[in-house]
């Protein structure tokens, strides 16, 4: 589990096919003696495992399998690329931004950037079918950055982006037609869930009672 609260903006130091995963290594300056294999890691919003580690260097190897690949953008990552990194939450830590599990949904793509005074506001589009699953003032991680959407409609949302995120993440480098990761809001996949499996049911007001609301 994650924040979207990142922590490092981490550099890939090489990308190696084995079959059809790629194995990944970055440096970073959180790859220290507190890292472990096995640890997760949130790379541009995509959860990963440690399989190796090389603290004389401060890098760590993860390994991003077909479907990963598929459904995110790693793939499209090389050598030199900046990555925005995240270690898993701990219990005693600041909860800054919302529940990201690292578990990207579907890759959005960069519409347009809009200059204001003290931030950026950038148009981000998706597939139709995620449409139930963005809200007006809701939470979203793309790139594994924790931000508000609003300005929803059917397809697009927008972001305003302040100036200490631009600093310290790679959405500073964001430009039109770019690719990017999206993890909707954990609460509304199951909201939604529910919703599907009551259609032949109803929904009824008792229902939502039973499901916590």
């Amino acid at each position: 589990m994650f924040t979207g609260i990142i922590q490092d903006v981490g550099k890939i130091a090489s990308m190696k096919n084995q079959g059809d995963n790629i194995l990944i290594t970055i440096q970073s300056k959180l790859v220290d003696e507190t890292t472990a294999i096995g640890d997760s890691i949130a790379i541009s919003g995509v959860c990963l495992t440690a399989t190796s580690l090389d603290l004389a260097s401060h890098t760590v190897t993860v390994t991003a399998v077909e479907e990963t690949l598929r459904r995110t953008t790693v793939g499209r990552l090389r050598a030199n690329s900046s990555v925005n990194l995240e270690m898993a939450l701990r219990p005693t830590d600041r909860m800054g931004g919302h529940f990201v599990q690292g578990h990207v949904d579907t890759a959005g793509r960069c519409e347009s950037i809009e200059v204001k005074e003290g931030s950026l506001v950038v148009t981000v589009s998706f597939p139709a079918e995620f449409q139930e699953l963005v809200v007006e003032k809701g939470s979203i991680a793309i790139d594994g950055v924790s931000l508000t959407a609003y300005g929803v409609s059917k397809a697009s949302f927008k972001v305003s982006i302040i100036p200490h995120t631009l600093a310290s993440t790679t959405l500073k480098n964001l430009k039109a037609g770019d690719l990017v990761n999206l993890e909707f809001d954990i609460l509304g996949k199951y909201v939604q869930r529910m919703l599907q499996k009551s259609t032949d049911k109803g929904l009824t007001l008792e229902r939502l009672k039973n499901y916590g609301f």
